[in-house]
């Protein structure tokens, strides 16, 4: 068949790879001038089964009440005005349940999990050094209160099958040797892995259009219907027919939602920051996750990056904000020697598309039998975007899949 992808960051690329393997002819639409930018390039690169507790939760709440009012802290809101925005407020408010987070942890496990083995395969058919190791994920807590908290779900995460290792601040300083470190302990999740998006964006581009998938710039604005199925979709001038759609719009789909006529999707763009720091003053070993500031940290071949915020707003990048600030001054407290000073890097930006449950859009669209969603990742697009690739072409091919994700 011929099928139209419509974004092309990883989501979108992971779909168009697994549905050219099935020997569709796929075209890749994206928006003018997005081939390098977005949340795939800019983020942390870390594949995490370490994160079963979905967005939407009891302590997720609360952590984020306290942070509300300080504009140097990890979490925000940037208009509280936008309907839509409350209108999510009051889905997530709904999910944020003790027995969701139950329903949802086996389901992000094996997302992740499977997602990790998908990303070795695909890698070696690149044929292309991404930085990739399964060395774990450090929660490292500054505070004994933290690690106390962290120890309790590494149990959680040691009933659902995964590894962990709770360890004191000794035994972290002799997984990190070179680095100086200020923090009562961490937890070692030893089932997360991590690459370097950039490199792995590039390449998998790269081997798309070397098997034949077509890429298109086009700021697609509307559809054509013909029954029950989409016809073709387009700005007005330049329309894309296919038999299958699939809308992997990122944060996006917070806009596009209503011209595909999916009221269902509910997605608010969380507004991340991050910079890479090229000439580290120290040696760091392992990916990491300073677990009170929420800064992911990620050794990559170009240097040590540095990722953080969640600040639900509007679908527009911004150069900068507070929150930068804050996250330097919290690494700092982390890693003395990152002083602000030695901190220094090109400021990027990222639109995470979060759903209001936590749990990615993965399903056959309602109303139309040929549409495909695979968007609402959140701050998890890099990890599950190869298990997203091959949920989107089993439902094309009308394959089963492992979780029902039609409904949250």
């Amino acid at each position: 068949m011929k099928v139209a992808v419509i974004g092309g960051g990883i989501i979108g690329l992971c779909s168009a790879y697994y549905l050219r393997r099935d020997g569709h002819d796929v075209t890749v639409i994206d928006r003018p001038g997005e081939a390098d930018a977005g949340c795939s390039h800019g983020n942390g690169g870390i594949i995490v089964p370490s994160h079963f507790v979905p967005l939407a939760s009891p302590g997720m709440v609360k952590v984020g009440l306290k942070m509300l009012l300080d504009k140097e802290s990890p979490f925000g809101i940037e208009r509280w005005t936008d309907l839509r925005l409350v209108g999510w407020m009051l889905r997530f408010l709904q999910s944020a349940t003790a027995a969701h987070v139950k329903r949802a942890g086996p389901i992000l496990r094996d997302l992740n999990l499977q997602s990790r083995a998908l990303y070795e395969a695909m890698i070696q058919d690149l044929d292309v050094q991404v930085g990739y190791g399964q060395r774990g994920l450090l929660m490292i807590c500054e505070t004994q209160t933290a690690l106390d908290e962290e120890a309790h779900l590494a149990a959680d995460a040691n009933k659902l099958g995964l590894t962990t290792e709770v360890l004191t601040a000794a035994e972290l300083q002799k997984l990190e040797p070179n680095l100086t470190l200020r923090a009562a302990g961490a937890v070692h999740f030893k089932d997360d892995a991590h690459l370097s998006p950039g490199i792995l964006m590039a390449a998998l581009r790269k081997n798309l259009t070397q098997n034949g998938v077509n890429f298109l710039e086009c700021e697609v604005s509307t559809i054509r219907e013909r029954g029950s199925k989409i016809e073709s979709v387009g700005n007005g001038q330049t329309q894309i027919q296919a038999d299958q759609f699939v809308l992997a719009t990122g944060a996006r789909t917070q806009d596009l939602a209503a011209t595909f006529r999916q009221p269902q999707v509910k997605i608010v763009a969380g507004r991340g920051y991050g910079f890479t720091v090229k000439n580290p003053p120290e040696q760091i070993n392992l990916p990491a996750i300073l677990t009170e500031a929420r800064v992911a940290v990620t050794p990559m071949p170009d240097g040590i990056r540095f990722v953080g915020t969640m600040e639900l707003a509007r679908a527009v990048i911004k150069a900068d904000s507070p929150r930068v600030t804050g996250m330097k001054k919290s690494i700092s407290r982390y890693y003395p020697a990152f002083s602000a000073d030695k901190l220094k890097g090109e400021i990027w930006c990222g639109l995470r598309p979060c759903s209001p449950t936590g749990l990615p859009y993965l399903s056959r669209g309602n109303g139309f039998e040929n549409l495909v969603l695979a968007t609402g990742h959140a701050m998890m697009g890099m990890s599950l975007g190869p298990v997203s690739g091959q949920y989107v072409a089993d439902l094309i091919a009308n394959r089963p899949v492992q979780h029902d994700l039609s409904t949250h």
